[in-house]
């Protein structure tokens, strides 16, 4: 007598061990577990694509550690994929575990990969064609379910359904099991009914297969009535599994355990023909495919993410199968624990309260034990003191959770990501799931190492990071970034391993390879750009000779001012990264040669959508030709020439009548910044456009260019008593009739000052014409900021602010002033050159 019949694992009728299983359900897996124990089969077939019955043996490695998922995909086509995740939970993972400790065969019996994959990229197809668009959801299967391959939820029934696919989906006429059971039973939560019945339960007690033959009893209650649910892959899947479960019994007897989803259940009980399974898989579509393990995360477990067998509380799930014992207890605590992490005022107390409240609403609801709604419950009204905001911090992180598995490093990979994975561990860049900010500081080796990662990491579209402002400093040695390893970068991995089999050659293949296929000429700097940054040397001279082609060809001043900051952003770069810009300052400064031709009759006869964009440009090229100069100067070559051709073009713009106002307002304005222009000629300018000659619009677009909020045009009224008065003398004589034609271009000026400010210039306004010069004289006068003199002892008390800023030292004396200066400069030697910049930088970022 077997195993499985001493201990009443069959049906009366005999047969296997049919297992089925809700997929990460944790009541499952303590069942499966238990039911393995008692029955001992001398195989385990499990729901999953036979190629990954290779790996199988890598479950038991030291390294490999949950959640996981097995990833395939199409050697030719590395963005068409699907994953299988699994989670300590699930009852596919404790099923393999249980075959490896007690070494017995365990194999994935569902439908090959190489059918998956093929049969989703036909329905792609064959939606492209239907709808004129080969775009589709990444996201979504060709099932209608999660790309993450699948599973259908409540029975496990979908796998494999695989990235990118389409079509017209079955989602909507799928049968939930769940569901339909929950509303048999009177719940109208499955989640709550599946607690309530299975989660629940006790395990080990009884009859540790009772579970299975209750669930498969309903199961064929439903397929009787539903039939395939409304999808009939189910049909070709189950065919191969009989297939392969008659195959385990010629080899093994009787003595063989399927877990698999419980909706396949009633379907590989049903004896049906040998022939009639393999029709239905005759003339399946193939794909050659790639299989391995890759790293998983809680949250894509979840139902959110989109994936079809997703659950709504996947860190709950996993507390309950690692804390059978006092689960509510222990819940509770790591509650506490993270709202304590996050200076929330949490006691003992209150996890006792807690437990108790939840016991209590638990009785009150006629269920057994406590559940997730009970708790939540719970913590909302004790810990949380009725507020849902931390309560959602609590859901983020405990109830989905951010856990993020690990495989063993002798998983199959392909060449790029070994070599990336060796990247990581030298630089000590370890993938993480929860999103977090990483501070570089290029100075030192191994910041710019990591920050030449991430930057040729995003050539190849794998957005590990994210580059974001830096706080701290406005210095080109500085670089933030935001990083989050999320499970599909794997594929964007393999997709990438077309282009080479090390990061920087297939970053340097892709860089060239988008230079060529660029198709506008601000594309091809900003290629360049990342080029430097992804310190890319093989790749920069076949970008810089397409650029400077495109860049001869490219007549439109508009794009050429478009591509010009990119390219002298660039150029800031050699000194700390220590790349040779000498080429790409030679594009740079025949790309501006041409703006400045080119701008005066760019700037003619234009509406003012054309213009404001024009005026964009030329703040741009305003601040290009400035790093411009400077890197012209550094390099040996004359840069005082370039400065003053600029200033030619400003001075053409300024006093050109078909110039938009809003271009020659900024033209007078950059010029009196650069001290080109006296405040007299500024005045008469100004004068002159706002006399009564002048439409009451072109006025106001004149003022936006001059004053607009974006170019600190408030602090300069504030200081020039005559600019105000004619702005307000304008302002004042303007005709009711044309007032409000002007107003939404005054106030978009004018609502883009600092509040101080604003606040200020209504004071000065407000006081008239003739008070406001004695109003400024006079101390005392009530106006923030002015006095009649300078009062010398306000001022000394600022000097040493100021020194510690300039590293000058405080009057505390040089000890005390080197112990203040920023940490950063301390940690090592920089050359007085390097210094003298750092200074510069943070001093522009001070003053703005």
């Amino acid at each position: 007598m077997t195993g499985l019949e001493r201990d009443g694992g069959r049906t009366a009728g005999g047969g296997p061990l049919l297992l089925g299983v809700r997929h990460h359900g944790p009541g499952s897996a303590r069942a499966v577990r238990a039911a393995l124990d008692a029955a001992r089969p001398r195989t385990v077939l499990i729901e999953g694509p036979p190629e990954a019955d290779v790996l199988i043996a890598l479950a038991g490695e030291e390294d490999m550690r949950p959640p996981v998922a097995l990833l395939a995909h199409a050697v030719d086509e590395p963005g068409r994929s699907a994953f299988w995740p699994l989670a300590e939970f699930s009852p596919e993972w404790v099923a393999i575990r249980w075959a490896l400790e007690h070494e017995v065969p365990a194999r994935f019996i569902d439908l090959p990969a190489t059918h998956t994959l093929a049969w989703g990229r036909d329905e792609a197809d064959r939606a492209e064609g239907e709808e004129g668009d080969g775009s589709t959801d990444a996201g979504a299967g060709a099932d209608g379910e999660g790309a993450e391959g699948s599973r259908a939820e409540g029975d496990g029934g979908e796998a494999g359904a695989p990235r990118g696919g389409a079509g017209p989906s079955d989602a909507d006429l799928r049968v939930d099991p769940l569901a339909v059971l929950a509303e048999a039973a009177g719940y109208d939560d499955p989640e709550r009914w599946w607690e309530d019945v299975v989660e629940h339960r006790g395990s080990g007690e009884g009859d540790p297969f009772a579970p299975f033959r209750v669930l498969e009893e309903a199961m064929g209650a439903l397929r009787e009535t539903y039939g395939d649910g409304g999808h009939d892959r189910d049909l070709v899947r189950e065919a191969y599994m009989r297939l392969q479960l008659r195959a385990a019994q010629r080899e093994f007897g009787d003595e063989v355990a399927v877990v698999c989803g419980a909706w396949h259940v009633p379907a590989l009980r049903r004896r049906t023909a040998v022939t009639v399974d393999r029709a239905l898989l005759k003339g399946l579509p193939k794909v050659k495919t790639d299989m391995t393990w890759v790293p998983w995360t809680h949250r894509r477990l979840s139902r959110a993410s989109g994936y079809g067998a997703g659950i709504d509380s996947p860190g709950w799930y996993g507390h309950l199968f690692g804390a059978p014992d006092r689960p509510v207890e222990r819940w509770l605590t790591k509650v506490a624990g993270l709202l304590r992490e996050e200076d929330r005022i949490v006691s003992s107390a209150h996890v006792i309260e807690a437990v108790r409240l939840a016991e209590t609403l638990a009785a009150m609801r006629g269920r057994p034990l406590p559940g997730l709604g009970e708790t939540t419950d719970a913590v909302r009204a004790v810990m949380c003191e009725g507020s849902d905001v931390p309560l959602a911090l609590v859901h983020d992180r405990l109830v989905v959770g951010d856990v993020l598995g690990e495989v063993p490093r002798s998983a199959p990979a392909v060449p790029l990501q070994r070599d990336l994975d060796r990247i990581q561990r030298r630089l000590r860049l370890k993938p993480e799931a929860l999103e977090r900010e990483l501070e570089l500081d290029l100075r030192k080796e191994t910041d710019a190492g990591r920050s030449r990662l991430l930057h040729r990491l995003r050539l190849l579209g794998v957005a590990w990071g994210e580059p974001v402002a830096s706080r701290g400093s406005t210095g080109t040695f500085r670089e933030t970034w935001r990083l989050r390893w999320e499970p599909e970068l794997a594929v964007r991995v393999a997709e990438a391993g077309v282009w080479g089999t090390t990061v920087l050659a297939a970053a340097t293949a892709k860089a060239e390879a988008d230079a060529v296929a660029a198709q506008g000429l601000a594309e091809v700097t900003a290629l360049a750009e990342r080029c430097l940054l992804a310190e890319l040397p093989d790749a920069l001279p076949v970008v810089m000779q397409v650029l400077a082609d495109r860049a001869a060809l490219d007549a439109d001043v508009g794009h050429l001012a478009q591509a010009l900051p990119a390219l002298v952003r660039s150029l800031r770069y050699g000194d700390v990264r220590g790349t040779d810009t000498g080429a790409l300052a030679e594009v740079a400064a025949g790309l501006a040669e041409r703006i400045f031709v080119g701008l005066p009759p760019a700037c003619a006869a234009l509406d003012a959508d054309a213009a404001e964009e024009m005026r964009r440009h030329v703040d741009a090229v305003q601040g290009a030709v400035a790093l411009l100069a400077d890197a012209s100067e550094s390099g040996g070559r004359p840069a005082d020439d370039l400065r003053s051709r600029w200033q030619t073009v400003l001075h053409v713009l300024s006093v050109r009548d078909t110039v938009p106002g809003v271009i020659r307002g900024r033209a007078v304005r950059l010029l009196l910044d650069d001290g080109e222009l006296a405040q007299d000629e500024a005045a008469r300018l100004m004068g002159l456009v706002l006399s009564p000659g002048t439409p009451p619009g072109d006025a106001a677009a004149w003022i936006e260019g001059f004053v607009g909020g974006g170019s600190g045009g408030g602090m300069l009224l504030l200081h020039d008593e005559r600019l105000l008065g004619l702005v307000d003398a304008w302002l004042t004589g303007v005709p009711a009739e044309a007032f409000t034609d002007v107003l939404p271009l005054l106030r978009r000026t004018f609502s883009a000052y600092e509040p101080g400010v604003r606040r200020t210039l209504g004071e000065l306004v407000r006081r008239g014409p003739g008070q406001r010069a004695s109003a400024v004289a006079a101390a005392g006068s009530g106006l923030p900021g002015f006095a009649a003199e300078l009062e010398s002892e306000r001022a000394d008390a600022v000097l040493p602010v100021v020194r510690l800023l300039l590293g000058l030292g405080g009057t505390d004396g040089p000890e005390r002033a080197e112990e203040n200066v920023e940490p950063d400069r301390a940690e090592e030697d920089v050359e007085p050159e390097r210094a003298e910049e750092n200074v510069e930088n943070d001093l522009a970022g001070v003053t703005g």
